[in-house]
């Protein structure tokens, strides 16, 4: 066996496992709120918060706009590359061609944007694994809002499995977006903090 035969064949039983994984969490009952994903392994629930949400809406809102809602996705398991990664974006835009796999989930290769928007308890998780992941599955840009900070990080063209410094704008400020795939000026005076 090649090592390319084995990473592939490592993949296929990280899909089965984590559609294992879904299959029990979706029979548990998980509070009405809180929101469910898998990163690099292991199990996270953390609860929605407001500010949380109205970041996320406003985001998502901002590229509904532009390219309509049945491109733009909140809260939707799509698996992305490394050791059982079954993220729920807080906002990702699929590629006008993207299409479901033959399992019916999104398929990473087709998500042109994601924004997370930071939750105390799994910040690590935003800043670390998932930025890795993203740039692994070569994400065009990634955009991460933290109310705790009054922040956005904008990371752009993934090389070598990592993002370059990103570039940081206090909220408040406009994050011109132009020249990117979303091709937009996302307004941030509004996005309240915690």
């Amino acid at each position: 066996m090649t090592v390319l035969e084995d990473r592939i064949e490592m993949a296929d039983a990280d899909a089965k496992s984590l559609d294992e994984w879904f299959e029990r969490l979706e029979r548990m009952p998980v509070p009405e709120g809180y929101r469910v994903e898998i990163v690099g392994g292991n199990v996270f629930m953390t609860p929605q918060r407001d500010t949380h949400w109205n970041i996320t809406f406003r985001i998502a809102g901002a590229v509904a706009a532009k390219f309509g809602m049945e491109r733009v996705f909140s809260d939707v398991r799509i698996d992305f590359p490394g050791h059982k990664n079954g993220f729920c974006p807080d906002v990702a835009l699929l590629k006008d061609s993207a299409k479901k796999d033959d399992k019916g989930h999104w398929r990473y290769q087709d998500v042109d944007f994601v924004a997370e928007v930071i939750s105390q308890g799994t910040a690590a998780n935003d800043y670390g694994p998932k930025r890795i992941a993203y740039a692994e599955a070569e994400v065009p840009l990634y955009v991460i809002a933290d109310p705790y900070q009054g922040r956005c990080h904008v990371y752009t063209d993934p090389k070598d499995g990592d993002y370059a410094d990103p570039v940081k704008v206090d909220f408040g400020t406009d994050i011109d977006l132009t020249g990117t795939v979303v091709d937009l000026v996302l307004k941030t005076d509004a996005f309240p903090r915690d």
